[in-house]
């Protein structure tokens, strides 16, 4: 009889571990969802929001047929970004340099100013570079949390996939990658780069398994 009742508060002590297990495993799991959404949803409306709103000394540019980066964008584009004043941004108490829309993932967020630990937590940020469509390379970071947000999905993108990346004046330029590779995360290489003048860009993120980086280069076109 003894025994019975000292099993059957055993029995009752872990069903209620038990309980407390799949309560505490919903609620993290209904919190991650609840996380992806409004951060997907409030960097789609800022950059919609960003991408509606004319710049106020730059037009918009078509940059689709330029067909040399290195010569024509230096003679041409970069002389109207230069000369143009840019409007400053923020994204939840961070400044914002720019947006970066990837269509094969679907995805689209601000570029924060500076790498901060907070900083990519809400979007992506420019970790390294002189800054959205600039001649040179501009490193930009966003985080792998194996779900949709970020650069979570840069893995299935592949060489002739298509960035779209607009500065605070609002050009609007098209890159197109063209080299896609894993690397340690000790490996700095990409970031010191030599563009000779060119607009390009690198993206970062952590693979999979965290051990290591999957580095992005993308032209300008």
């Amino acid at each position: 009889m003894f025994a019975d009742s000292k099993y059957s508060k055993v029995l009752t002590v872990l069903l209620i571990i038990a309980i407390v297990a799949i309560v505490g495993l919903l609620g993290f799991f209904g919190y991650s969802m609840y996380r992806e959404y409004f951060t997907e949803e409030d960097a789609e409306k800022f950059v919609a929001n960003y991408n509606n709103e004319e710049g106020e000394n730059t037009p918009k540019q078509d940059l689709s047929n330029v067909t040399n980066p290195l010569n024509e964008i230096n003679s041409v584009d970069m002389n109207a970004i230069a000369g143009s004043e840019e409007k400053e941004y923020t994204f939840k108490g961070y400044p914002v340099c720019g947006t970066i829309e990837i269509p094969k993932t679907e995805i689209s967020y601000p570029i924060i100013s500076e790498l901060s630990n907070g900083a990519i937590k809400v979007a992506v940020a420019r970790q390294l570079g002189p800054g959205p469509n600039q001649p040179g390379n501009t490193v930009i970071a966003g985080h792998n949390y194996k779900n949709n947000l970020f650069f979570s999905n840069n893995k299935k993108l592949e060489i002739g996939d298509e960035i779209y990346i607009t500065d605070n004046s609002k050009n609007k330029v098209k890159y197109t990658i063209y080299n896609k590779y894993e690397t340690t995360a000790e490996d700095t290489d990409y970031m010191q780069r030599d563009t000779q003048g060119a607009m390009e860009i690198s993206l970062t993120t952590c693979t999979d398994d965290s051990k290591g980086r999957l580095v992005i280069w993308a032209k300008a076109e």
